[in-house]
């Protein structure tokens, strides 16, 4: 099956962030490959002239997607190929797609979906992989594409709030600089904030960031009061006119209940100057921790408010349908996902997209 096109001329913000100015941007299925010029430059007499070197083709998204989650996929069509190139269909063999599917993190609603789908008027018939894996994508976008919602900047928002929460190690202070790095790219003025005052890394590593898209960071201390510099973070942003605030946290969970108790205390402090902030509580869920991340989108939800994910790492962990069990069980929007280091690997969530890859069609 041929590269899903992409529907938006948005290009890399024009679905996750409305109402920004992005450049175009080629879609899925448009060739990209880099052709060599041959440097045209004098030589001395008898030399033919030096072939510049080809620039390496450069991925598309849908690409990029298809290999990041290619372990996912190889485990799924794999066993997929395995079950239904000798057999019939049975209820044997739908017990064992079964096991296959919760196997691969998609979830029991998902699979009983996609196993009542390929089982209905078929048993005792032949039906290829080939059919399977369309039946798999299609129930899978199905399940997604409520949860697919771009995440809006409101301009009377002054600034647009929002707190990055989750748990050390998923990826916050990184996403927040590919975030960053987005809205300077659409124009936006930006304050990034180092809310996660416990750790000496994760404010050098915000403060990198903000050197390296050009954006003012506030920052303390290691051990510093993580709700006063919200504060202060937020009454600076109030008094530059940013559009956007981007507020690092703490994610500690060896303790939840202080943790929580923090964010929580986060959240009064900022609805002092701000009663409607923050704006956006994204949760950021590392997808190498599989079912894992179900407990962290449920805690999280209930304790911080969440109103949105981003799950990270997809191209490290063979566990990407992990996505498809937390979006059938918390219906919460998924804005982004991520599939590399650069800032280009952070990219807006496509049902179809993902569907489509995780199924290998």
């Amino acid at each position: 099956m041929s590269e899903p096109k992409e529907k938006s001329k948005g290009g890399l913000f024009g679905r996750l962030f409305k109402g920004g100015s992005p450049a175009a941007a080629p879609a899925a299925d448009e060739p990209q490959t880099a052709v060599a010029a041959v440097v045209e430059a004098e030589a001395p007499a008898g030399e033919q002239p030096v072939p510049a070197k080809a620039e390496p083709a450069k991925q598309s998204w849908f690409q990029r997607l298809k290999s990041g989650l290619g372990k996912t996929s190889s485990k799924l069509t794999t066993g997929i190929s395995d079950l239904f190139s000798k057999r019939k269909l049975d209820a044997g063999t739908i017990d064992d797609l079964e096991d296959l599917l919760i196997q691969s993190d998609l979830g029991l609603e998902t699979t009983n979906r996609i196993t009542a789908a390929i089982g209905k008027g078929r048993f005792e018939k032949g039906i290829s992989a080939d059919e399977v894996r369309e039946v798999l994508a299609t129930e899978v976008e199905r399940v997604l594409v409520p949860v697919a919602k771009p995440l809006v900047i409101e301009p009377s928002h002054k600034p647009h709030v929002i707190m990055m929460v989750g748990v050390n190690g998923t990826g916050k202070t990184t996403t927040i600089g590919k975030l960053a790095t987005k809205f300077k790219a659409e124009g936006k003025s930006v304050l990034l904030a180092a809310g996660d005052t416990f750790r000496a890394a994760a404010i050098d590593q915000l403060k990198v960031w903000g050197e390296r898209t050009a954006c003012p960071v506030v920052a303390r201390d290691v051990g510093g009061d993580s709700a006063g510099l919200a504060f202060d973070a937020l009454k600076q942003a109030q008094a530059s006119g940013a559009d956007v605030l981007l507020l690092d946290t703490a994610g500690r969970l060896q303790n939840k209940q202080v943790l929580m108790e923090e964010l929580e205390k986060v959240t009064r402090v900022l609805k002092k100057l701000d009663p409607s902030a923050p704006h956006d509580v994204l949760l950021v869920l590392d997808a190498t921790t599989g079912q894992n991340a179900l407990q962290q989108v449920e805690i999280f939800r209930d304790r911080a408010g969440v109103t949105g994910l981003v799950m990270t790492k997809l191209d490290g962990t063979a566990r990407g349908g992990i996505l498809v069990a937390i979006a059938a069980k918390f219906g919460l929007p998924v804005h982004a996902i991520g599939v590399g280091e650069s800032a280009d690997d952070l990219q807006p969530f496509s049902a179809q997209d993902f569907a489509r890859a995780i199924a290998g069609t």
